[in-house]
């Protein structure tokens, strides 16, 4: 007895090839949709200058969750950057956390380890106390984690890494960048830091 054609070897190669080829045509054409969105400056990642301004979260009915608003001009330490000074810093303070392996304990946008807090929305965190002393008590933190760390009942304490300031500068405005993101509200349940008119 003849095998059938949809039974035939041959029919479930041709078969497998088309499907992967065509997934791979589909997965081409939605990175090169999804692009626009996940490029600084796209709908999604706010442009580097974002640190030039307040950044807040409100909560949005029709999404069912928390989304980033930029508010007014805030500018980080107090000086307006350029939008090539601002992308140099951001970037420097990525380099930075990218270089001291940050992600072998913290997780940011969802990536990397569970040892210590997510960072995705760090510059947003109550714990920082209020806004005018947040930049301060960023910088003192990483500088000097063992001085300035809370454990929060638990015995995990970040090491002191030898960040100096200007690596500290760079870090928090990586942060404050960050926090402007839109995931789609990755942290979710994260109470953020509120600020006047929030």
């Amino acid at each position: 007895m003849a095998t059938p054609w949809w039974a035939s070897a041959r029919f479930w190669r041709f078969a497998a090839a088309g499907i992967t080829g065509g997934m791979a045509v589909v997965l081409v054409a939605l990175t090169i949709d999804t692009l626009a969105d996940i490029r600084a400056g796209g709908r999604k990642v706010p442009a580097y200058t974002v640190i030039n301004h307040r950044i807040a979260y409100r909560f949005d009915e029709s999404l069912n969750r928390q989304v980033p608003v930029v508010g007014p001009v805030a500018p980080l330490f107090g000086e307006k950057r350029s939008p090539e000074e601002a992308r140099a810093l951001v970037n420097r303070g990525k380099r930075i956390i990218q270089g001291r392996n940050c992600m072998n304990c913290h997780t940011l946008l969802g990536n990397g380890a569970y040892y210590a807090p997510d960072l995705t929305k760090s510059w947003l965190d109550p714990a920082w106390g209020s806004p005018q002393a947040r930049e301060a008590m960023m910088v003192a933190f990483l500088q000097d984690p063992v001085a300035y760390g809370r454990g929060y009942g638990s015995e995990r304490r970040m090491p002191d890494l030898g960040i100096s300031e200007s690596e500290a500068r760079a870090i928090v405005a990586f942060l404050k960048w960050m926090a402007a993101i839109d995931t789609n509200g990755f942290p979710a349940h994260f109470p953020a830091m509120q600020q006047g008119g929030d």
